[in-house]
């Protein structure tokens, strides 16, 4: 169903753009502690957090997954936020989907 106004202008609703967040390797942060964040910030189950971890740890980087902009960066900040309590280096990037 759509709308026009009085002057039959046409309204589009755009869905916001949307963010894969990427967690980052490192030489310190512990595997436990990887999984402790994918199941607390992320919301994964440990089977999911375990899979990620690996990937993580044998490609570099692994994909936590797809937010729009506010909520992507929202957990980035968590995540670093909780690793500098803990005394580790581990980071995370978005790329546009």
């Amino acid at each position: 169903m759509s709308y026009q106004l009085e002057n039959e202008t046409n309204l589009a609703l755009q869905y916001p753009k949307q963010y894969k967040v990427y967690l980052l390797n490192d030489d310190y942060t512990t595997m436990e502690f990887v999984i402790d964040v994918l199941m607390s910030i992320f919301h994964k189950t440990y089977k999911e957090a375990e899979a990620i971890m690996l990937e993580v740890h044998n490609n570099n980087k692994g994909l936590c997954g797809i937010y729009p902009h506010e909520i992507a960066e929202t957990k980035i900040m968590q995540l670093t936020k909780k690793a500098k309590e803990h005394g580790f280096p581990l980071k995370a990037t978005m790329e546009e989907e």
